[in-house]
């Protein structure tokens, strides 16, 4: 739950968006240094070539916003500022949530549609920039000798678990409030579609400005790109500042980045609160007791976050966000995931449900992702990210004390040992033999919903043997019938011999 502090610095960024000038522009401000080069005066000027030179946007970045102190052994105080954007988001997340999907829902009309309009309005602004094409031409053109390295397609598929939420429940928590006949495959396309849309767009709205920033700076740009929060709040605001019409041009895109943001959140948020209601039905589905329990849950999460947003809390930060919500956590998870739908749950079962579901049988080629490949290269992957792993530095100079490396190790096991330590618990607290016990854990639940075919062949079933059922009592009472008439039969011949005698 990390993301929302992302939430805070750009609201705190939207605000000063407002000012006559933009105080990330200039080196005239009372938290500048010596070292502070203004480029609206010397746009020429390469600092990144000068060891002891920084930018404005630098400055204000690490010495306004964060305040950020020598290392993560130095806490600091409290940022104020920023504790009261994180208040404003963290209310603004609460109440657009807790009523449910119902009212996330009318919510996300606006927050996952206009960032649309503001990325277009970025876009086509950075790419009438001069020195658009050299970063378009930057972003576009691959280096074919790094697709060797193991450490690419680590990150590559780090990125497409995060972009598309894999592995850690929101597809599922959102695909449960669907109707049961609704068409998956029409809604997996468009999200493919959709995703590698906008982030493909949104490379082009990026680079083109970086561009636009390496060629008035006469510098090449790798050594303007910045990746993580620098992106966001250092290179892109000082390109804006350099602008015409800065102003405008840096609310749209904070806007842009609170909007995007929030849609985040609201998933994440979603996800714990929809698992632990489906555990606890009979608590929480009660009138205000979701509400109260959405409640706790925020505050929780706010006091959990105090210590990053304190002079020292950038290293926090970074901490977390490294080790706790890194790709080898969603690769481990993602293993699990794949081998209980593929093995325990069954991929025929799986096929019958999509059938029963669309009404069309899934190509075979899905049989052999969900027992196989999936799997395997989950499982590859996850090594393989172990095997490349190093350890976290800060602005490529400052290195963890180690007691933040062990720390932050068992930040990351606090996700990935769930799996196993859940399935422990439940084999410990089971009937029967340890074998029973573990062949129980590894069956479906009964309660599961019975397909339409299913239901068929067991109506039949139930019909075939209620008419044997019903053939077995008339027969029985046809046999007394029968018994009862040549008992009557035999009385009457005895009557009429004793009569006659």
């Amino acid at each position: 739950m990390s993301y929302i502090i992302i939430l805070a610095w750009a609201l705190f960024y939207l605000v000063f968006s407002f000012s006559s000038q933009l105080p990330w522009a200039s080196c005239t401000n009372p938290w500048n240094t010596d070292d502070c080069v203004d480029f609206s005066e010397n746009r020429t000027f390469n600092w990144t070539r000068q060891m002891n030179s920084t930018s404005a946007a630098t400055e204000f970045w690490e010495r306004r916003v964060l305040a950020i102190s020598a290392g993560i052994e130095e806490v600091g105080s409290v940022r104020w500022e920023v504790l009261l954007c994180l208040i404003a988001m963290w209310v603004i997340c609460y109440f657009c949530i807790w009523k449910g999907v119902r009212s996330t829902g009318k919510v996300v009309y606006f927050t996952a549609t206009f960032p649309y309009m503001m990325l277009l309005i970025l876009l086509i602004r950075g790419l009438t920039l001069p020195g658009a094409m050299q970063g378009v031409k930057f972003y576009l053109y691959p280096e074919p000798d790094r697709l060797s390295e193991p450490q690419v397609w680590m990150e590559a598929a780090s990125q497409i678990f995060f972009s598309y939420s894999v592995a850690v429940g929101s597809l599922t928590v959102l695909g449960s409030y669907n109707t049961y006949n609704n068409n998956c495959y029409k809604d997996s396309l468009w999200l493919c579609l959709l995703n590698s849309g906008t982030s493909m767009v949104a490379g082009f709205a990026v680079f083109s400005v970086l561009g636009f920033m390496a060629h008035e700076q006469g510098a090449p740009i790798e050594e303007v790109a910045e990746s993580g929060p620098g992106l966001a709040f250092i290179a892109y605001p000082q390109a804006v500042a350099m602008m015409p019409l800065p102003q405008f041009w840096a609310t749209c895109f904070f806007i842009m980045i609170i909007l995007l943001g929030l849609d985040t959140q609201f998933v994440a948020m979603e996800v714990v609160i929809t698992s632990v209601t489906d555990l606890y039905p009979a608590v929480l589905r009660k009138t205000g007791h979701r509400e109260l329990f959405l409640l706790f849950f925020c505050l929780f999460c706010f006091i959990c976050q105090f210590i990053m947003i304190t002079e020292g809390g950038m290293y926090v930060f970074q901490l977390f966000d490294y080790y706790a919500c890194n790709g080898t956590c969603l690769l481990f998870l993602s293993v699990f995931q794949s081998l209980a739908m593929g093995w325990i749950f069954g991929a025929e079962r799986m096929y019958g449900v999509i059938e029963d579901m669309t009404g069309t049988r899934p190509n075979p080629l899905f049989k052999l992702c969900w027992l196989y490949i999936t799997p395997l290269v989950s499982l590859v992957s996850f090594i393989c990210s172990l095997v490349e792993f190093q350890p976290l530095t800060f602005n490529r100079w400052y290195v963890y004390p180690r007691w933040a490396y062990v720390l932050g190790w068992l930040l990351a096991l606090s996700s990935i040992l769930m799996v196993p330590g859940w399935a422990l618990f439940k084999i410990c607290t089971g009937t029967g033999s340890l074998r029973e016990r573990f062949f129980n854990l590894c069956r479906t639940d009964p309660d599961l919903p019975l397909t339409q075919k299913r239901k068929a062949e067991l109506h039949h079933t139930d019909s075939r043997e209620q008419m044997e059922v019903h053939m077995t009592l008339a027969q029985e009472a046809a046999a007394k019938t029968y018994t009862q008439l040549e008992m009557s039969l035999k009385m009457t011949s005895r009557s009429t011999i004793v009569s006659s005698t």
